[in-house]
């Protein structure tokens, strides 16, 4: 793919980057490297992707596994 650069960069298209969402820029030896930065889960994140399955609820026996192991 050959990319054109303006006055205020360049433009990579969103087919090359993925579902990924935070990149890391580093230019090496006349080269610029782009590496896709992984996200870490947090505790956080906890719900934003709830189980889908038969279960009546994703959260049962989760604080005795938590505690009791």
């Amino acid at each position: 793919m050959k990319l054109t650069a303006t006055e205020q960069g360049l433009l990579i298209p969103k087919e090359l980057l993925g579902e990924n969402e935070e990149f890391e820029i580093i230019q090496e030896h006349g080269k610029i490297i782009i590496t896709s930065i992984k996200k870490i889960s947090s505790i956080w994140d906890l719900g934003s992707n709830p189980v889908e399955c038969d279960v009546r609820d994703g959260a049962l026996n989760h604080d005795h596994y938590l505690y009791n192991q």
